[in-house]
């Protein structure tokens, strides 16, 4: 059994479109580089050439890091999903502090995803993983870095 990743399809496409990016501009950019670089003679005193190559390990790596994920990518049309009010991967979830009456929005996404500035938090992060099967309307305790802290479930949207 292939280790799956769960991922958005947002998330699928914006993987997707940079390794178009990666294999068809940057690849052949670095090619070039390295033509160029190797033109200039002695390739061990060459920077140029040493920093394309060393350019050339990241993208190529980079490349089979996005064809791996892809290739065990689970991907989740949570728009498709029958709307339960059930917490899910890719559900968006607008909960309130109880203590502090802060109400705040995430949405669930997988760990390329995850974007806090954008309220995208990772599946694995310990406030998705409180959430995670929790009802609409239902108060979770969770675990945060600054110690346990009470929530209600607002609202579930599957977006």
């Amino acid at each position: 059994m292939s280790n799956q990743i769960p991922m958005t399809s947002h998330g699928a496409d914006m993987l997707r479109e940079e390794l178009i990016e990666l294999k068809t501009v940057k690849r052949p950019q670095i090619v070039e580089a390295i033509a160029e670089a190797r033109e200039h003679g002695d390739l061990k005193e060459n920077a140029e050439y040493h920093a394309a190559r060393e350019q050339q390990g990241f993208c190529e790596g980079r490349i089979q890091e996005i064809e791996a994920k892809l290739s065990n990518a689970q991907i989740i049309d949570v728009t498709k999903m029958p709307k339960t009010g059930r917490v899910i991967f890719g559900a968006t979830v607008e909960i309130v502090n109880i203590e502090t009456d802060e109400e705040v929005t995430y949405r669930i996404v997988g760990d390329d995803e995850a974007d806090i500035k954008s309220n995208l938090i990772s599946v694995n992060s310990p406030i998705a993983r409180g959430l995670i099967g929790k009802q609409e309307g239902e108060e979770v305790l969770i675990n945060t870095p600054s110690g346990a802290v009470e929530f209600e479930i607002l609202s579930v949207d599957y977006v």
